[in-house]
């Protein structure tokens, strides 16, 4: 060992002293001469092989990341959709109370979560709102356009709501201004069929419609907007006359809905209805033309 470290020692010192020249450092230059292409070439060839193991070890790693990214997208879309839903629900739940202060209508806010009825093949939607609630059979539902229908059935903490669209739905209905009377009736995802008892009653497109009411208020509170007369049954000369109704509701799109648990104290008639829109003027273009006057085709410009 001691004979080794005093060659190294000698070794080193007559490469310090020789420099560039010394026959150590032309050995060295020799040696990466020759072993420099094989070193290069071997890099080659081991190089993708490491790179490849390390790309097995770390990919658990990768994988991890990746999946927490996408849980973090996945929440941001969520959270992003959810605001959405948020704001929808509130202008609507604005736009619910609404309209029962001008029908000074005192309801309970519920939210639809079913659509359907378990028997039958009946137009009801489930709300989350019930006899807990002081919800009861027969009650008027609305939300921020018009009628949605009436209660059926009600349990502790949910009930179910017939849709006026329903065939087997029938409500009183007035029409605006002119206080002609009729029975609605539903006809699915047709507009409703409203039958009039005045066989002359004036009526045309565009005339609307709000509920009479009941007695004891029960099953419809006066005055709630059914909607817009679509078309008139020509037929002249019967008893009564029919008309379709576009519902203000759309029911293919309910989500918050309020049950008239207290009536108002008197009938609001047509102050529930929103203001028409004011019709305006097509402005015209009147050409006068002097007698005797010559028109000449004007050169088009440079």
């Amino acid at each position: 060992m001691v004979l080794l470290i005093a060659i190294a020692f000698a070794l080193i010192t007559v490469d310090i002293r020789g420099g560039e020249q010394s026959p150590l450092a032309v050995a060295r230059s020799a040696a990466a001469s020759v072993f420099g292409p094989v070193e290069n070439g071997v890099s080659s060839v081991v190089n993708p092989v490491g790179n490849a193991i390390a790309a097995v070890r770390d990919s658990g790693t990768r994988h991890d990341r990746i999946a927490a990214l996408e849980r973090q997208n996945a929440a941001l879309k969520a959270k992003l959709g959810s605001s959405d839903i948020t704001r929808n629900r509130a202008a609507e739940l604005d736009k619910m109370l609404g309209t029962a202060g001008a029908g000074q209508y005192g309801i309970k806010g519920a939210q639809v979560i079913a659509i359907g009825a378990t028997q039958g093949f009946s137009w009801t939607i489930t709300i989350d709102a019930g006899s807990a609630d002081g919800i009861r059979r027969d009650m008027t539902v609305l939300n921020g356009d018009g009628l949605v229908g009436r209660v059926t059935t009600v349990g502790p903490s949910t009930s179910t709501v017939l849709l006026a669209c329903d065939p087997d739905f029938t409500v009183g209905a007035r029409l605006e201004n002119s206080m002609e009377l009729g029975f609605g009736t539903g006809q699915g995802d047709r507009p409703l069929r409203i039958q009039l008892l005045n066989g002359r009653a004036r009526v045309k497109p565009g005339d609307r419609l709000v509920t009479f009411g009941s007695q004891a208020d029960k099953p419809f509170v006066p005055g709630v907007p059914i909607g817009q007369v679509v078309k008139v049954d020509t037929g002249g000369g019967g008893l009564t006359r029919t008309v379709e109704v576009q519902p203000f509701v759309g029911f293919s799109r309910l989500d918050v809905v309020g049950v008239v648990v207290v009536a108002p104290r008197q009938d609001p008639r047509d102050t529930v209805l929103p203001p028409k829109p004011a019709a305006h003027p097509t402005p015209t273009v009147t050409v006068t033309v002097t007698p005797g006057a010559s028109v000449s085709p004007s050169s088009p410009r440079s």
